[in-house]
């Protein structure tokens, strides 16, 4: 078992960054833009991009305007389209690996499965499949909340005796030409993926939980004069990442602090769907029965005329089990099909699932956590597990904005913290246990008042806890993370006050 402790020739802390997407390459520029370079970055792929790379389905996109969907400080002014897709999201984030010279930074192939904190020396010991170990003295866990896969707990469903994959498993090996596809899902991954397949299969049936609220899209492709423009004109690139910025500012004050901007948003989405869909049997299916915005709203122009195709049917029965040739739903239909799809989406809720981590007195942080589910101060730090920090942890994810915006903000202030260190050498910093205590619950009581406790969707755990979302807007949180205040923490040399 090889032990490599990673050392600074300049006494700054040593850091070691698990996962190479948006987060843990956003963390590794800002830390090297301070003059941070003594860092490792530990990813379980064979390259960067982490969601980006591994969501290869046709017609992944993202549902927020590239030019907000960046790096503030990488703009990118030659984006093909106002909404970008998944190859050029994930040709940017190579692009800026490499003008960073991270990639010699980062350990591809390498998947962590346990961590544990050394009060004797103050560092992290790092745990990779294979049985290498690493010291450093700061972790930061950039994981993300949508990396794991979750399939539906359905009788029968290994026995299937078809090709059956996860939308963000895709298994490009399969010819769709012809077949009967099952799609289990309507999420954001299913309402782009069926209108890219369903001129190639012989019949699809989708089977629909619940409908979706989908607003019209307001995509177009940027043409060349729009590429000059915006290279030789920053105003106007900064003007379009400002105007986006603002509306989905405005859509996220509709989640928790004004509902009355909820009701106009419901009226857009429905007249999208009356103008879309004539039949009033499948628009009766495709009207959601909750509130607008307690579960994701999504953007399309074609998911909606896909499914008014003759070769297209929409189930509402429950599924009740998965057989060799098929799916069988509540009311006791058996579909019989060739290929099934699930966009069931991810295990959002299990954060940092499944590494094993261990801070202060060996405490497992699924201990801490407990049935109640995942916490942190500013979704970054929980107490008892020093130097260690989180990205897009609890509660950091969004309604309504751009994730890219809120990872700055967290490596922003992760940045200070490794600068509280750089000051200190070889002492531990951690938040405050009351601290903490006082921001969840005070979290909490805001989550209360939020439309996502009307109904049930990924951002609830088991216990009925909304562990994912942050109830506000962005630039809330940018303004709550923008100073590291040292009185929220407690620093430590070797188990002594510093």
């Amino acid at each position: 078992m090889r032990n490599n402790h990673i050392t600074n020739a300049q006494g700054g802390p040593s850091i070691v960054i698990v996962g190479a997407g948006f987060a843990g390459l956003g963390m590794a520029m800002e830390l090297e833009r301070a003059g941070f370079h003594n860092i490792t970055i530990l990813e379980r792929a064979d390259g960067v991009g982490g969601v980006w790379r591994e969501n290869t389905y046709p017609g992944a996109a993202c549902d927020t305007p590239s030019p907000l969907y960046s790096f503030s400080y990488e703009p990118k002014a030659d984006w093909p389209k106002r909404f970008s897709e998944q190859p050029d999201i994930l040709q940017y984030l190579k692009g800026v690996a490499e003008k960073y010279d991270l990639l010699g930074k980062i350990q591809f192939s390498t998947e962590v499965t346990e961590t544990e904190f050394s009060e004797n020396t103050g560092t992290w010991t790092i745990r990779v499949s294979g049985g290498a170990e690493l010291t450093a003295d700061v972790l930061i866990m950039a994981t993300g909340q949508l990396s794991r896969p979750a399939l539906p707990e359905l009788p029968g469903i290994s026995d299937f005796e078809g090709p059956a994959f996860h939308s963000a498993e895709w298994n490009h090996s399969v010819d769709l030409e012809g077949k009967r596809v099952a799609v289990v899902g309507t999420g954001a991954s299913a309402i782009q993926f069926v209108p890219q397949i369903v001129s190639d299969v012989s019949h699809l049936t989708l089977f629909q939980r619940s409908a979706a609220w989908v607003l019209p899209k307001p995509d177009v492709e940027y043409t060349p004069l729009h590429h000059t423009v915006l290279t030789r004109i920053p105003p106007v690139r900064l003007a379009e990442r400002f105007l986006s910025w603002g509306i989905y500012e405005f859509l996220a004050l509709a989640l928790v602090d004004i509902p009355a901007i909820r009701p106009p948003v419901a009226k857009l989405a429905l007249n999208h769907l009356h103008k879309q869909v004539e039949d009033e049997d499948l628009r009766a299916k495709l009207t959601p029965d909750y509130e607008a915005g307690c579960k994701r709203g999504l953007l399309s122009n074609d998911y909606y005329p896909a499914l008014t195709r003759p070769n297209v049917t929409v189930k509402t029965s429950a599924i009740t089990a998965v057989t060799p040739k098929g799916i069988v739903t509540a009311d006791g239909a058996h579909h019989e099909v060739d290929v099934i799809i699930y966009g069931t989406g991810f295990k959002g809720t299990e954060f940092l699932w499944p590494i094993k981590i261990f801070g202060r007195d060996r405490q497992a942080l699924q201990d801490v956590w407990g049935p109640e589910g995942a916490h942190a101060y500013l979704g970054m730090n929980v107490s008892g597990f020093p130097n260690m920090f989180v990205m897009y942890g609890p509660n950091t994810n969004l309604g309504a904005g751009s994730i890219v915006y809120m990872l700055e903000a967290q490596a922003r202030y992760i940045r200070q913290a490794v600068e509280v260190l750089a000051k200190r050498p070889g002492s531990a910093i951690e938040v405050r246990p009351e601290v903490e205590a006082e921001f969840n619950k005070k979290l909490q009581q805001r989550l209360d008042r939020s439309v996502w406790t009307l109904c049930s969707s990924w951002y609830r755990n088991a216990a009925g806890r909304i562990t994912n979302n942050w109830p506000g807007t962005v630039s809330t949180y940018w303004l709550r993370t923008r100073r590291l205040r040292l009185s929220d923490y407690s620093i430590t040399r070797a188990g002594k006050d510093a």
